[in-house]
């Protein structure tokens, strides 16, 4: 992403009809979809993104995927942090505030790593913020951040608190990376982190919202039909 020029869209669309007509419209949710690591090939067209796109497109959503950067015609280098990356993001969601000013839904969907991606971006204070994380790559992720795992912890425990958060978490119980068993340890710890908050003398406040899916017979890259259709319905009810 660049720095230099920001990207111009109207703040409101138009749509042509066949018959010429030309109708004006109001985009009020939004969508950004984020792809896996760019180090290994992951970019805006990953197979599981156009999947996510459907249901989300049927409720209605605008949707949103990039290249991050250098991927493509992105322009700068690809960190192995991430951390730059979460910084492109926060700065394409502040992008489309000033550029979409009737927003009042905006969903951060990340696979694989791009939902580590996407576990960096708090919730808007005056926009409902939901997140999907698809495949969140939980065993790899020492070396997918160059052991910077401490801050993703933190970074998703923080949100998982927030009582605003609104959070789907899917993966499948036979993806390559990250075992059955490691995944379910894992969502336990996130969901004892949460009863700790919540109780907590400073705190004393409900965490948010938590969607936990685990999809039977689904492997990392989402390949097998009946997970696909349970992906796809999953996403499409749970979204706001």
């Amino acid at each position: 992403m660049s720095r230099s020029r920001s990207p111009r869209v109207s703040k409101r669309d138009t749509v042509q009809l066949p018959s010429g007509t030309v109708l004006e419209s109001e985009l009020k949710k939004l969508a950004i979809c984020l792809h896996p690591w760019s180090w290994l090939g992951g970019r805006m067209d990953d197979p599981v993104l156009q999947l996510l796109t459907e249901p989300l497109l049927e409720r209605g959503y605008g949707v949103l995927r990039y290249n991050s950067r250098g991927v493509g015609k992105s322009t700068g280098w690809a960190s192995f942090t991430g951390i730059r990356e979460a910084e492109d993001l926060k700065e394409l969601v502040q992008w489309t505030r000033s550029e979409m000013p009737h927003l009042s839904s905006l969903v951060l969907a990340g696979y694989s790593h791009g939902s580590l991606i996407a576990s960096l971006h708090p919730v808007l204070d005056d926009v409902q913020t939901s997140h999907i994380f698809l495949s969140y790559p939980i065993g790899p992720r020492h070396w997918l951040t160059a052991f910077h795992g401490s801050r993703y912890t933190t970074a998703l425990q923080s949100l998982l608190c927030d009582p605003r958060s609104n959070v789907l978490l899917i993966y499948g119980d036979e993806d390559e990376f990250t075992s059955a068993s490691s995944y379910d340890a894992w969502v336990a710890d996130l969901q004892k982190d949460r009863e700790v908050a919540s109780s907590s003398e400073q705190t004393r406040q409900s965490p948010g919202k938590l969607e936990v899916v685990k999809v039977e017979g689904a492997s990392h890259f989402w390949r097998e039909d009946d997970a696909v259709v349970r992906l796809i319905d999953t996403v499409s009810a749970w979204l706001p």
